[in-house]
């Protein structure tokens, strides 16, 4: 069995504690239900998203290639780097928010390395046996039955891992391609090594490094501290109803745990009604991370809920009300029962602090969709040409030279009419219609003709105005400069 020994007694802050490797136990319930569903969903998204078409391309790909977002019907380009910004904005208020309101349920349920850590842990549990039969197999001297279980787990692992990093390249090169040149061998070097790093990374996180990652590695589990108070929703244990607790080591745990110390200090003794907690140790026997969250709230709980599980499971077995462990708030566990809210996540959402991201995810939605609407599909560069600046033509006429970078932003072929605005019958010398192909750029070297006028020398404003002759109705004015003598 795990050592269950409570660690809320030390006076020290701990920055690194080296542990023997954690055997989960499995369990089942609400909570476990739910985060395997959302493996289920994440999973058939990631692997599943790479695959989907859409007029002949692939859906959704980070083209480094072509430096194109593809987002089905929308295609980015490195000019709409705002509207990236925008969406990890979004991203990153909707995280505050969850973690506001919820503690690290994103943690729990839906960060990669809980998922495949959680992946890993199942192959694990179907190959080597449940918590118990793992441990006694990893104390067990060196056989052939070891090295089978073990070579045939960590082939799994392998195998997921591969799949894993190939759908990854997958979103920046497409996947066809990508698994059509994996076959002979042909892959490109950058390619060949962000399928075996990513692969390997994949492998080493959720095969070794599992709950060391969200305790030491991840930054998102030590300033989480900011952004928790006394409303925010976390996995708790009830200490008023549970202490003193039953069991074996009651006595024990009445004269050494810190919520029995302070039970005493407010006049109530041993002979006190014991608590509902039996002490079985099954709330920490099942934690990914291995902490009794009989502690207190910790950094290192990810929220993920298999202690409610084990916990209710263990209420209904002694006729108890289920809820010793729960999500609840801080608040919420030192008000009188009949104060405490019914649905607590609701009432963290309706505090003023919540409310404020959620206007800010509000705020920030609205301005990405009006940036979408007014979005041109046409993006116009003008540089001029600085090895001749100017020349003067044997009718008195004065030509500039310029290089136009027209970018067609839509997927389809379209036609453009460039005129310009400036000196005494400024003109374009030539064509003055450009068809440009899909999704391309084109480089157009552009002549512009004028009349000097009486008075005016030097540097002159000069307007080029580029308008689709087709599709929708796209208009784009961009400023440049004349030189007369």
């Amino acid at each position: 069995m795990q050592t269950t020994s409570s660690r809320a007694t030390g006076a020290r802050i701990e920055f690194y504690r080296k542990t023997g490797k954690i055997h989960p136990r499995t369990v089942a319930g609400r909570y476990n239900s739910l985060r395997w569903a959302m493996v289920w969903i994440t999973q058939i998204v990631f692997y599943g998203a790479c695959w989907l078409d859409w007029d002949g391309r692939q859906a959704l790909l980070f083209h480094i290639a072509e430096r194109k977002f593809y987002l089905f019907g929308l295609v980015l380009w490195p000019q709409d780097a705002l509207l990236l910004a925008l969406l990890l904005v979004l991203a990153a208020t909707g995280l505050f928010l969850v973690t506001a309101v919820a503690g690290r349920l994103f943690c729990g349920f839906a960060c990669p390395q809980t998922v495949y850590t959680a992946i890993f842990r199942w192959v694990e549990n179907k190959v080597e046996g449940d918590h118990l039969a793992r441990m006694k197999l990893d104390q067990a001297p060196p056989s052939l039955h070891k090295f089978a279980r073990k070579g045939a787990k960590h082939a799994i692992w392998l195998a997921i891992a591969l799949w894993t990093g190939i759908t990854f390249v997958g979103y920046f090169t497409p996947i066809r391609e990508l698994l059509f040149n994996l076959g002979p061998g042909e892959l490109g070097p950058w390619e060949g090594f962000w399928v075996f790093f990513y692969a390997g990374f994949a492998y080493l996180q959720a095969g070794f490094a599992r709950e060391m990652v969200c305790m030491h590695m991840c930054p998102y589990s030590r300033f989480q501290g900011v952004m928790f108070d006394r409303e925010t929703v976390t996995v708790s244990y009830d200490a008023r109803r549970g202490e003193p607790r039953k069991g074996r080591a009651g006595a024990m745990t009445q004269a050494t745990t810190p919520v029995t110390a302070k039970l005493a200090s407010t006049g109530q003794t041993a002979a006190a009604t014991r608590g509902d907690c039996v002490d079985c140790s099954l709330c920490v026997q099942v934690c990914p991370t291995g902490i009794d969250i009989r502690d207190g709230l910790q950094y290192q709980c990810i929220n993920c809920g298999l202690c409610v599980d084990a916990c209710d499971d263990v209420m209904t077995r002694i006729g108890a009300p289920i809820g010793l462990i729960r999500f609840a708030s801080e608040r919420e566990l030192a008000a009188p029962k009949a104060a405490q809210p019914r649905a607590p996540m609701l009432a963290s959402l309706r505090r003023p602090r919540s409310l404020v991201y959620v206007g800010v995810l509000a705020v920030f939605t609205v301005l990405g969709a009006w940036m979408l609407a007014n979005r041109v599909p046409l993006q116009v560069d003008v540089l001029r040409d600085r090895n001749a600046l100017m020349r003067e033509k044997p009718d008195g006429s004065v030509e500039n030279t310029y290089m136009l970078k027209v970018v067609n932003m839509l997927e389809e072929p379209r036609a453009f009419h460039i005129r310009v605005e400036g000196p005494a019958e400024a003109h374009i010398v030539g064509a003055d219609v450009i068809h440009v192909a899909a999704g391309s750029v084109l480089p157009l070297p552009v002549t512009v003709a004028a009349l000097p006028e009486p008075g005016k020398t030097g540097v002159q404003p000069l307007q080029f105005e580029i308008e689709a002759l087709d599709g929708e109705p796209t208009h784009v004015t961009e400023r440049s400069s004349f030189l007369l003598p």
